[in-house]
């Protein structure tokens, strides 16, 4: 089963691949002030609804790197009729590779949301953000953090992940201090936000297979949503946080 292809499933009917709802993301969006022309890369920009978004509303130019072809397919039926065609420059590419091809400090906000793996990590993730904003720009990355010291049992569960692999709500902004960047803005998810990802999630795994069961994949789908949701309920909510982190680069 394609990873890709699941969480491209998983996330159909959501506006944006994370928990946090529209009104605090465009808030923070708000804060970084975006004027016309401003440039902005997105890393693991998925189906790109965010930077459709910025594009509509503040006529930015705008960089997408994603992994997947599927969701950039998907972007770009998306975006037709809603902002022009060379508003988005779309590149799938692996975010390592690809990154190094941009131009240090050339762009006004750098964006990843949920993707930070794709770089190596957080620490990495801020560092190239940092090289690639222009200074006084903005950085704003979206991160999982640890409620609570995460148990054996949930660890086991994500298919045998370290405690290192997420850091306290604090120390998540830390790092970002850390290389020099200024804290701005933070929203984390509430419960009751956390539950909406989780069961859309989760939903729209189930009704795909409903509907497509000639799908070779569909056993598969259905063995890991539903570990995963037994996952959620049993550890996950409690003890897994996610938040935005708006940073400026000094």
């Amino acid at each position: 089963m394609d990873r890709n292809k699941f969480s491209s499933v998983a996330h159909r009917q959501h506006a944006f691949a994370n928990p946090i709802n529209e009104t605090k993301l465009m808030k923070m969006i708000g804060i970084a002030a975006p004027k016309p022309q401003d440039r902005v890369i997105d890393i693991g920009a998925g189906k790109c609804e965010l930077l459709i978004r910025l594009v509509e509303k503040y006529q930015v130019k705008a960089a997408a790197i994603e992994v997947y072809e599927g969701a950039i397919d998907e972007a770009k039926r998306n975006a037709a009729g809603r902002i022009p065609v060379s508003s988005i420059d779309y590149l799938v590419a692996d975010a390592k590779s690809a990154v190094v091809e941009f131009e240090q400090n050339s762009f006004d906000l750098g964006i990843c949301i949920g993707s930070t793996h794709a770089l190596g990590g957080l620490e990495a993730t801020l560092g190239a953000l940092k090289g690639l904003v222009k200074k006084n720009g903005y950085i704003l990355v979206g991160e999982g953090y640890w409620k609570q010291s995460p148990s054996s049992d949930y660890l086991l569960a994500l298919g045998g992940a370290e405690e290192s692999e997420c850091k306290s709500h604090a120390d998540t902004v830390k790092v970002g201090e850390d290389l020099g960047l200024i804290p701005l803005w933070s929203y984390v998810a509430s419960d009751e936000e956390w539950d909406d990802y989780e069961w859309l999630y989760s939903l729209s795994i189930e009704n795909y297979c409903l509907e497509n069961p000639a799908d070779p994949d569909v056993d598969a789908m259905l063995g890991r949503i539903r570990s995963w949701r037994r996952t959620y309920l049993q550890w996950g909510r409690d003890t897994l946080g996610f938040g935005l982190y708006l940073y400026r680069n000094v």
